[in-house]
Order: C-alpha cells, then structure tokens, then sequence
C-alpha cells in the first residue's frame, strides 16, 4: 500500500477506514483512501509529515511548550484535543504516534461502539506483547455515551495504551470526568489570516496555480474562517473551476463558489453591516426585526458563539442597570448554546436578542465607564486618602491607615453622608447619570436622595448667635 503523509487537517469524514481503522508509525493506507487512478484531495495532499510543516497551535508547539515536548521527548500521556474543525486535532495525534514510535488506532465516535473498542484493546495488548506502544484516537469524542468513555478507563490507567479524543464541544460538559481527569486537556486555536494566508502559499506551489489577486485572497481567507480544510477545499475548488485562466480574481472566486461567498462574506461589508443591523435593531427596541437580522447571520453561515458574543455586548452596552437581568440570560443563552449546539441552541440566542430588543435601554455604565477610563489615562498617579487605605498589621495602623474612616453600616442609614472617597485633591465628578428608564429610574431616585444628604452634611454648621 502506498504511504500514507500525516496532516494538519482532519479528514471531512468521520474517520479514515469506516467504524476503524489501525495504521503503523507513519500510517497505511486505509479504506477511505482515493481510489486507483484518482488524485488524493488537496488536504490530504498538504498533510504535514514533521513537526516544523505545521501551521498553527504555536501556544503548543513552539519550543518549551506542551506539545513540541512531549514530541520531542517521545514522553506522551492521554489528552484530549479541543477546538474548531480544520485546525489540526487529527494531524497532532498522529505526529504524537509516530514520535513514539506507536502503533495508530482510529476510532469514530459517530459510528464505532463498545465492539470497535474491544477490538481496538485486543489489538493494542497484541502490541504489547510484541514491546510496542499504542495510541488510540477517538475523533468526535463527546459523541461516546458514558458507557462506551468508561470502557477505555481501565485501559487508561493500566497504560495499555495511551487515549487521544478529538472534540469541538466543551470537554467539561461532553467527557465524563473520570476519563478527564486521566487526560491533559489542550486547547487548539483557529488558524490566524496571516498562517492561512501562508497555506494558500503551500498549495499554490502544490497545485502550479496561476496567482491570486490581493483582493481574492483576503475573500478566501475570510470565507475559511480560520479552518484550513475548509481554505484548501475552497481554493481547490477555485483552481479547478478557473482553468486555463492566468489570474485567479474575485469574479473567479464568484463562478466557483458564489452562492456560498454571497450569503456569508466574513471581513467583507455585508457581513459587518448585517451585525451593525442586529445591533441598531435591539437598541431601537424592535423584536422583529432583531429576529430577522438574527436569522440573516445564522442563515449566512455565521458562528452562533460569535452572536452570542455580540448579544451579551449588547446587554451591557445597551440595556444595561436599566435592566440586569437582560445580562443574566444573555450569559445563560451563550452557555445553553454551548450545551446544545445547532440548531436547538440558536432558540435560546433568539430569545435573549428578543428580550433585549424589548428591555428598557440605558447606556449610563456605559458612557460613565468610557469617561471614567478617559479621565485615568489622562490623569496623574494620585495616592488613596489614608482613611480608604487598608491597615492589616500593626504598623500599618501606627502609619495611620485607615484612621479617620467612617464605617457605612453604622451610620444611619448605612449611608456617611459627607464623606469623599475620591483623592483627597480630586474634586468629586458625576460619572454615572442614570436614565429614567427600568430598574434606573429607581436608582436616580436613590442617587438623589444619597447626594441631597451628602450637600446637608457638607453645609457649614449655623451661626450659633
């Protein structure tokens, strides 16, 4: 069989060789390999073979950090690998496997079951008996029920072998702790435009493409999204589409993948004026049409964690102390999100976009918290008055901090009218001007009724006579 190279991309199907599939250091050929006679895709064709041919995932690969260590040193302990699609989960285990000299076994947790594990257990303690290692892959990990997770739990601790489990969920919620706490987990990034942009370069060479222009670039950088898959099947797409042409142009790139381009152009204006859209929507309070901007970025392929993001923006920007716990359930709706994926949790973002849309809206914390960094930046390195300083130990007492200081809760009230706690030499400035809307037309009440006393107890005492 023909040499299989390692990859910084995952494959689009599940796994290589149907429910499994064991590889040696290095890796064969498997069942979902191309056919005779047929090109391998541009991916599989790009797929790193050493260390140094990896795009990416610097936080763990350059010297010193986790990874490029444990490589290096052939010391390799069961992890799991959590991030976005196209970003090397798949590549990483088997450079780990081949550095260890081990041999490869992958299973999919979308189609294999408790059998493909045993099979893959027996497989590795015929390995051991030879004196060889064996690491074991589970792509899509959090698909495993907890039977088929506690299954490899015994293997785990005797070292039979060591796991790997690829996921793009949140490994707290999807992998039984039993089995997370066995295993190291790393956190993979989306490749930056810059390491794209270096990608295109390799398969350009690969492909003896013609150029791309500067403006087609940056459109498939932005179309890949940070997924070097989804970049290299894309600009495959493009090569084979523009034969014959001596320049690959936008309109190229329109023929070949326009429908896809149109509806989610990522960096591009559309995509920014819809967002701009969604956001004036909540802030002038119409439902509808927060909804239909909402279903206009979700249709066009945007990230619902990226909306979900903007949404809990728009309850501090937007809504605010007029209404608190617009904040509360734009937070819950980001982690029912997490929980369910798509589609179910993209109800629970249209619910919080609905509810702010609908909230009262105040920016006050927002305007006050701008103008309070503006007024730092531009002030000097004023010292806290000694009574707000705080006083530990004994000698910080004898210094005199702290003295002087009225404590709120046993004046009346539990308000010190008159006290300052700005510094001493700054006069006290009104940041925060609550709106008359909500929760904060409550609170401008309290505010004015806590400054009237404040004005009362700065006044000079009466003449005596």
């Amino acid at each position: 069989m023909a040499a299989q190279q390692d990859s910084l991309f995952e494959e689009d199907s599940p796994q290589r060789g149907g429910r499994g599939g064991t590889e040696g250091t290095g890796g064969t050929a498997s069942a979902a390999d191309p056919a005779p006679g047929l090109a391998a895709p541009l991916a599989e064709r790009l797929r790193p073979r050493t260390l140094d041919e990896v795009i990416g995932q610097r936080h763990l690969l350059a010297p010193g950090r986790p990874l490029r260590a444990a490589l290096e040193s052939g010391r390799v302990h069961s992890m799991i690998l959590w991030g976005p699609p196209g970003v090397g989960k798949t590549t990483l285990a088997r450079l780990l496997a081949h550095a260890v000299e081990a041999q490869f076994i992958v299973l999919s947790a979308v189609l294999a079951g408790v059998k493909d594990i045993r099979e893959a257990v027996d497989a590795a303690q015929r390995e051991a008996r030879r004196g060889r290692r064996t690491l074991v892959f589970v792509d899509e990990v959090h698909r495993f029920n907890k039977a088929q997770q506690d299954a490899f739990l015994p293997h785990v601790e005797s070292g039979l072998f060591t796991f790997i489990g690829a996921t793009t969920e949140n490994p707290s919620f999807e992998v039984n702790s039993a089995l997370l706490s066995r295993a190291t987990v790393h956190v993979l990034k989306v490749l930056a435009d810059d390491e794209l942009s270096l990608l295109l370069d390799r398969a350009a060479a690969e492909l003896q493409a013609p150029p791309l222009t500067a403006a087609a670039r940056a459109r498939l950088v932005a179309h890949a999204d940070g997924d070097g898959r989804r970049l290299l099947n894309a600009y495959e797409s493009l090569v084979e589409g523009a034969a014959g042409e001596f320049e690959l142009d936008e309109p190229a790139l329109e023929r070949t993948l326009g429908e896809l381009l149109r509806r989610y152009d990522k960096g591009g204006d559309q995509f920014y004026d819809i967002i701009s859209a969604l956001h004036k929507a909540v802030r002038g309070s119409d439902p509808d049409a927060s909804l239909y901007w909402l279903a206009r970025m979700l249709d066009g392929g945007a990230d619902p964690r990226y909306l979900a993001r903007r949404v809990i923006r728009m309850a501090s920007e937007d809504v605010g102390l007029a209404d608190p716990r617009a904040l509360r359930l734009a937070l819950d709706a980001a982690e029912v999100y997490e929980r369910l994926g798509s589609p179910e949790g993209e109800l629970a973002i249209a619910e919080a976009v609905a509810y702010l849309a609908v909230a009262p809206k105040s920016n006050a914390v927002y305007r006050a918290w701008n103008e309070v960094r503006a007024a730092v930046k531009q002030d000097g390195t004023r010292p806290v008055p000694e009574r707000l300083r705080n006083a530990p130990t004994r000698l910080m007492k004898q210094l005199g901090h702290g003295a002087g200081y009225r404590y709120a809760h046993d004046e009346a009230g539990a308000f010190a009218a008159g006290e300052n706690y700005f510094p001493d030499d700054v006069p006290e400035r009104r940041f925060y001007e609550p709106s008359a809307r909500g929760l904060e037309l409550r609170i401008g009440e309290r505010l004015a009724e806590l400054r009237r006393l404040n004005e009362a107890a700065r006044q000079p005492p009466a003449d005596a006579s």
